[in-house]
């Protein structure tokens, strides 16, 4: 009998600013290799072993993980919009209740979808060891072996050093180095990944004995959801009304029907810059450990990350060592390689700064492509705008701008009040200020246009939709 994957992807990973951000988290990256993350995951929890994924995720990025799952041709079981971030507590729940409307008994395999496991295979190995005792009630965790004394990680400690699943005795918080090389050195003690596997039927009991409170108000948003061009909105009232609590410390570290299965193959939960040097080096380490990418250079350095994520920006290192430079079209992170886990404090100081870079980027990413803004100044603002194949822009108009459009690449169908006109490369069209206005791609390849906004303000918040094929306000 196979199992249902439950991805949860809706974190958002500071310790990988700048190129992850709260508008669009590492999950939706390629940072190792040309999948994503999120891509990466789904990937692993599929075939034979497993059912149609169940996705967890918020709103803004329920276009992204749809878009990016059908570009590998998975078609999940459901994507479940949260309304709001109440950590994997009520998101582990929801699932399990899902689950239990059509079986009761159905295994749910829940991990983060922003972890590398590269050995797919041998995870699913894995998982097959935990399967039974999943099947008889207990829940099974996913303990990593670990290789170095790591502080940047929970631990849990398992009632001995066989495989598994045996008895998990307790979760352990991120310790110091000198207890994290004691548990190391006893051996039974495993990184906690964030991997569990259980029934529907186990996970909903373990809530009604250890967090009764939960119950009522995942079910109701459950209840009450609506469904939404495929994707289904939970109900945001009782939703809202929960706990913010991980399933830890809401139910495991309470309960006493746990296994954990150790997994000795590779897996990182790319935390930092530091753990993306590290994977870069796997299995092929970096001369004098300098990580570049095609658009980095490092000269007479050792143990460095330099990586561009910029066509148009080349880093240069020269005589750096323990330093890691990353730098995108609007930001650059120059730290020492120790100092990885403090990334998270550069979003908080721009945050404080009212600084944009602290959670969104240039480029902004829409349910029908995306667009970056390449020029903007008092008065005006030039973007690069993408349109997928057989998308369209809502029917909009704006009350402070005009825009004249000039398509690149690709051909535009532009409606201007009651005129609809096929815009070709190299061709133009103006929108005056007032128009209602569309834009759509009715061809095969994406197309891209230059858009040059005029006027008194020019945020996006100046729009008045009339028509939206994706059901925005």
């Amino acid at each position: 009998m196979v199992m249902t994957p439950v991805l949860l992807a809706g974190g958002s990973g500071t310790r990988l600013w700048p190129v992850s951000r709260k508008s669009f988290p590492k999950q939706f990256a390629p940072l190792i290799g040309d999948e994503t993350l999120f891509q990466a995951s789904a990937r692993r929890l599929s075939g034979p072993r497993y059912a149609a994924p169940i996705v967890m995720t918020n709103a803004d990025f329920r276009f992204i993980v749809a878009e990016q799952l059908t570009s590998m041709g998975i078609d999940p079981a459901g994507i479940l919009i949260e309304p709001s971030g109440r950590n994997t507590a009520p998101a582990i729940l929801a699932a399990a209740l899902t689950v239990a409307q059509t079986d009761p008994d159905g295994l749910l395999l829940v991990a983060p979808s922003d972890h590398v496991v590269p050995d797919a295979e041998a995870f699913g190995r894995a998982v097959d060891l935990g399967e039974p005792a999943a099947r008889s009630g207990r829940i099974v965790t996913f303990g990593i072996t670990p290789t170095r004394p790591e502080t940047g990680y929970g631990y849990m400690e398992a009632e001995e050093c066989a495989e598994g699943p045996v008895a998990l005795r307790r979760f352990v918080e991120k310790p110091d180095l000198a207890k994290a090389e004691a548990m190391i050195a006893q051996g039974n003690f495993l990184w906690n990944a964030g991997i569990f596997l259980f029934s529907a039927r186990t996970m909903i009991e373990a809530f009604r004995t250890h967090a009764p409170e939960f119950l009522d108000p995942v079910q109701a948003a459950l209840d009450e959801a609506r469904h939404d061009l495929g994707f289904l909105r939970l109900a945001p009232a009782p939703w809202d009304s929960l706990p913010d609590l991980s399933i830890d410390y809401a139910v495991l570290e309470k309960a006493d029907n746990l296994s954990v299965v150790r997994f000795s193959g590779h897996w990182s939960d790319l935390g930092g810059w530091d753990a993306v040097w590290r994977e870069a080096q796997d299995g092929a380490p970096a001369p004098e450990g300098a990580v570049t990418d095609e658009r980095s250079t490092a000269i007479d350095c050792r143990n460095v990350l330099l990586r561009s994520q910029n066509e148009g920006i080349e880093v240069v290192g020269i005589g750096l060592e323990d330093v890691m430079v990353v730098a995108t079209s609007d930001a650059v992170l120059v730290a020492g390689m120790d100092r990885a886990q403090e990334v998270r404090k550069a979003v908080s100081a721009l945050k404080s700064k009212g600084a944009r870079q602290a959670e969104t980027f240039l480029r902004d990413h829409r349910p029908w492509g995306w667009f970056e803004t390449l020029a903007l100044a008092d008065r005006f603002q030039v973007k690069r705008i993408v349109v997928n194949p057989g998308a369209a822009l809502s029917l909009q108009s704006h009350f402070h701008r005009s825009e004249h459009w000039i398509v690149v690449s690709g051909t535009a169908k532009v409606t201007v009040d009651d005129v609809v006109t096929l815009v070709t490369e190299n061709q133009s069209i103006y929108v005056p200020l007032g128009a209602v206005h569309r834009m759509e791609n009715p061809g095969k390849v994406p197309m891209v246009l230059i858009e040059v906004q005029t006027g008194a303000y020019l945020g996006e918040d100046d729009i008045v939709r009339y028509e939206d094929v994706y059901s925005r306000n």
